[in-house]
C-alpha cells in the first residue's frame, strides 16, 4: 500500500498540472495527529508565504469577538457610533430608505447588512488586469455608495460584501487605538507564536508565492495592503494551520462564541455564511445519496482555503493562488478527504 503522504503528493501534482495552477500548496492534519501532510507542487515550496485573501475575514472576526468579550463593543451596536469621523448615513439606501446609521456590528460580521461590495466594481477588473493601486476606507465608502445595494439589513440571507469587513477593520482600529496589523500581531500572532503572519508590506514582501489570473501574474501589493481586514494578510500553511486549529479549539475566544459564529444563513448554494465563517455542504441528492463531509472555515478569491471537516476532525489549508477558479478548492478538499478515508479504511 502506498503511504498516505505519497498518495497526497501524487494528488497534489496531478491537480496542479490539471488545473494549470502556477503553484499549489496543501497542509492537512487530523485532530489526533495521525495525519500530518505538508506539500507543494509547481513553482511553490511548502514553506512559502502567500496572500491568504478572504481567509483574513476569520482573523478580523476573531478580533471583533475578542472586543465583544472584553466589553469594548457589542454585536448590536451601530457601527456609526464607533466611527464618528465617517458619515455612514447614505452608505446604504434601499428603496429610498437610508439604513446606513442602523447597520450594526452583527450585520457586518454575519454579512447580513446588504451593503454593496466595493470589490465587485471597477476594482475587481483592475486587479485582473494587474493594475496595482492603494486605497483607504474613504475610497471604499465612496465606491460602495456608487454601487446598487444588495438588500435591506436582516433579509434572511447573507450577502457577501468586502465592505462589511473593511468597516470591521476600522472598528478594530478605532476601539484599540492600533493599526490593523498592530492589533493582529498583539491579539492573534503573539499569543499563538506566529512570526510569518502579517498584513502584506508592499516594500518588503517580494518573495511571496505570486498570484496569477490564468497565465497573467498579478503584482498587486498596494491593493492587497489596502484590502487589510477583508483580504490583505499573508501567511504560510504552517501558521495558517496553527491559527485554524486555535480558532476551533477556543484558544482565541470562548468556545461558546464559536457556536454562535456558526449561526448559518444561505449565501450562494451550496455555501452558507456565519460570523466570519463559511459552511460548505453538498446535499445527498447531489452525490448519489452518498454523504459528503461538511466543511467549515473560509476561502478566498485566489483559491486559498482554510477549512475543518468536523465529523472527521481534519483540517485543510492551502492555496491555488489563481483568481480564475476561486471554487476549485472545494472539489480538491473533498478528494483529499476521500483519499484519507480510503487509506484509513485499508489499514
Amino acid at each position: 500500500m502506498i503511504p498516505l503522504d505519497d498518495t497526497l503528493q501524487i494528488l497534489l501534482d496531478k491537480t496542479q498540472q490539471r488545473s494549470k495552477a502556477h503553484g499549489l500548496l496543501l497542509h492537512v492534519q487530523s485532530g489526533d495527529g495521525q495525519v500530518d501532510f505538508r506539500g507543494a507542487s509547481g513553482a511553490a515550496a511548502p514553506d512559502m508565504q502567500f496572500p491568504i485573501a478572504s481567509i483574513a475575514k476569520m482573523y478580523t472576526a476573531t478580533m471583533i469577538q475578542q472586543l465583544c468579550e472584553a466589553g469594548d463593543i457589542t454585536l448590536d451596536q451601530p457601527v456609526q457610533s464607533l466611527l464618528p469621523d465617517h458619515d455612514l448615513a447614505d452608505l446604504h439606501v434601499v428603496n429610498g430608505v437610508a439604513y446606513g446609521k442602523q447597520v450594526t456590528i452583527r450585520h457586518l460580521l454575519f454579512q447580513t447588512s446588504g451593503v454593496a461590495d466595493y470589490y465587485e466594481g471597477q476594482l475587481a477588473k483592475d486587479i485582473l488586469q494587474g493594475r496595482d493601486q492603494a486605497y483607504d476606507l474613504d475610497d471604499v465608502l465612496r465606491i460602495t455608495k456608487a454601487l446598487p445595494p444588495q438588500a435591506a439589513p436582516d433579509g434572511g440571507k447573507a450577502y457577501y460584501s468586502d465592505t462589511n469587513y473593511q468597516l470591521l477593520g476600522a472598528v478594530i482600529e478605532s476601539v484599540t487605538g492600533l493599526s490593523y496589523d498592530e492589533a493582529l500581531q498583539a491579539r492573534i500572532c503573539a499569543p499563538l507564536g506566529l512570526r510569518k503572519t502579517h498584513l502584506i508590506d508592499p516594500a518588503q514582501d517580494h518573495q511571496l508565492l505570486p498570484i496569477y489570473h490564468k497565465a497573467r501574474r498579478l503584482d498587486i501589493p498596494q491593493t492587497l495592503f489596502s484590502m487589510g481586514p477583508d483580504g490583505g494578510i499573508v501567511s504560510d500553511t504552517g501558521e495558517l494551520m496553527l491559527f485554524l486549529r486555535a480558532f476551533f479549539a477556543g484558544k482565541l475566544f470562548s468556545p461558546k462564541a464559536l457556536s454562535h459564529l456558526q449561526h448559518w444563513r444561505p449565501l450562494t448554494f451550496p455555501r452558507e455564511y456565519g460570523g466570519g465563517l463559511m459552511r460548505f455542504h453538498l446535499p445527498p441528492w447531489m452525490t448519489l445519496w452518498r454523504p459528503t463531509p461538511e466543511l467549515i472555515g473560509h476561502s478566498g478569491a485566489s483559491g486559498s482555503f482554510a477549512y475543518r471537516a468536523p465529523e472527521r476532525d481534519i483540517y485543510l489549508v492551502g492555496t491555488f493562488n489563481q483568481t480564475d477558479a476561486p471554487r476549485r478548492p472545494f472539489s480538491f478538499m473533498l478528494e483529499v478527504l476521500r483519499l484519507i478515508a480510503k487509506h484509513g479504511g485499508d489499514q
